[in-house]
């Protein structure tokens, strides 16, 4: 009754609904029955689609919905605009759309929305998927004076490395707001931003060696081989260090596996590659993983013994 009414990601607004002739009780029903999900007021999902959805796509789902119910006044803004740019998701709170108000509504949240207002220059929104978003430059600002600096740094960096942006723009955007009461925590975190970082697990290694005082860290550094040729990247060479570093996590042996080779064949011929990178560099090797990244003062440890054993 209800399929031809459910959107392309499985939203169904309560006005669509109602004037297709199903009533408020009805809703009431499929979700006690299990068909519906009511994800906030007004917006429904198949649940069906909403059970398989991955805790990010579910807020692109909730902020797709929310988007529906506003035309031009609001834009999709903050935390929710970078994923929808198809940013990380990595320390970011999902659980309420951001929006930006364009007509100077007050701030305020209700239904699982924040609304903020702030002032949006030509430059600073976008059209997507039929409505307002805010510009990349200006979602990563947004991010940066919202969140923790690593998880804002991390967003930074996703934008860099996809082109979506540079430190430069960003730097200008942020001068341009320079009375903004978020403006000292934006900029810590812009001038952190760096190019190079290839996932969030890279940006907070880098970003745990420049706690540790490490300021030379080159990203992405090419390994050469006897007659020159580069034949590797290493995520970074802490130079201070002499010690190259690499994040391991499921996304790089997924991303770096060959077409018909098992992810155990990619790790044993990741295994020989650094075997390579550290002959041809003679400098040692740290490998991390996520769980090591939230123990930073057992991975100094690692670095230290790793350091006395070169």
């Amino acid at each position: 009754m209800l399929i031809p009414l459910f959107d392309d990601l499985g939203v169904l607004l309560r006005r669509d609904a109602v004037m297709a002739g199903v009533n408020d009780l009805v809703l009431h029903r499929m979700v006690r029955s299990g068909e519906l999900v009511r994800l906030r007021h007004g917006v429904y999902c198949d649940a069906g689609a909403w059970r398989v959805a991955t805790p990010e796509d579910r807020h692109r789902i909730l902020s797709h919905g929310v988007m529906r119910l506003y035309t031009s006044e609001v834009a999709l803004s903050h935390v929710s605009a970078a994923l929808a740019w198809g940013g990380p998701s990595w320390g970011l709170d999902l659980s309420t759309v951001h929006l930006t108000d364009l007509d100077g509504t007050g701030q305020r949240t209700r239904a699982r929305v924040h609304h903020h207002v702030g002032q949006c220059r030509v430059e600073d929104i976008s059209r997507f998927d039929d409505h307002w978003i805010t510009s990349p430059a200006r979602t990563v600002l947004d991010v940066a004076g919202l969140v923790p600096r690593d998880a804002a740094v991390c967003v930074a960096d996703h934008f860099i490395v996809n082109r979506l942006t540079t430190v430069a723009e960003l730097k200008r955007a942020l001068a341009l707001r320079g009375d903004w009461p978020q403006h000292a925590q934006a900029a810590l975190a812009i001038d952190l931003a760096r190019e190079g970082a290839e996932s969030p697990g890279e940006t907070r290694l880098r970003l745990f060696f420049h706690d540790l005082g490490y300021r030379d860290i080159r990203l992405q550094h090419p390994v050469q081989n006897a007659d020159g040729r580069v034949f590797a990247l290493v995520d970074m060479l802490v130079e201070e260090l002499g010690l190259l570093a690499e994040f391991d996590g499921l996304g790089k042996y997924l991303r770096l596996r060959r077409p018909g080779e098992t992810i155990e064949q990619t790790v044993i011929r990741e295994k020989v590659r650094e075997d390579h990178v550290r002959e041809a560099e003679n400098k040692p090797m740290l490998r991390a993983i996520w769980p090591d990244l939230d123990r930073p003062t057992e991975l100094e440890r690692r670095v230290r013994r790793i350091r006395r054993a070169a």
